[in-house]
């Protein structure tokens, strides 16, 4: 099997490359499209595999430490790219945006290329304060809405 320059460390990959990759993964199109359309020099990009979409079985467990189950399915894209010095990228998400995660895809591959390395971390970054934003609004969200439960013990007069 040839082994193009990114293949060998996808299955493991960097721990770097492994959270940018859940980072694009959760960008969306719009994001990854502002962000390629500010790149000041485009590479040239090749299609190694789709992007394609297909079907992932979700497992689940009751209460977290039960016997596994089959939850349903979810659809998920995927697409793998190579640029024009070798690097492969790839990118994969939750849906059916095939564009997103090709350009998941090409920024997986910059992100191993040194010289273009700074602009996707900041790409990274950027989609990593907006989900953080959203969490951070989803849970004063949820703490508007608390209840605090106490129990009182009476006595047996």
């Amino acid at each position: 099997m040839n082994s193009s320059k990114g293949d060998a460390d996808f299955a493991g990959g960097t721990p770097e490359r492994q959270k940018a990759m859940g980072v694009l993964a959760r960008a969306t199109r719009a994001e990854l499209e502002a962000a390629w359309s500010g790149l000041p020099e485009k590479p040239e990009v090749f299609p190694v595999r789709g992007p394609e979409t297909g079907l992932v079985m979700v497992r689940g467990r009751i209460g977290g430490g039960g016997a596994p189950f089959n939850l349903g399915e979810a659809t998920v894209s995927r697409a793998s790219v190579r640029l024009a010095d070798g690097t492969v990228g790839h990118g994969q998400a939750l849906g059916t945006d095939l564009e997103k995660v090709r350009l998941a895809a090409v920024f997986d591959a910059l992100l191993q290329v040194s010289s273009s390395s700074l602009c996707v971390r900041q790409v990274v970054a950027s989609v990593e304060e907006r989900i953080a934003a959203e969490q951070a609004r989803r849970q004063r969200q949820t703490a508007a809405t608390r209840v605090d439960f106490f129990t009182m013990v009476r006595g047996d007069d």
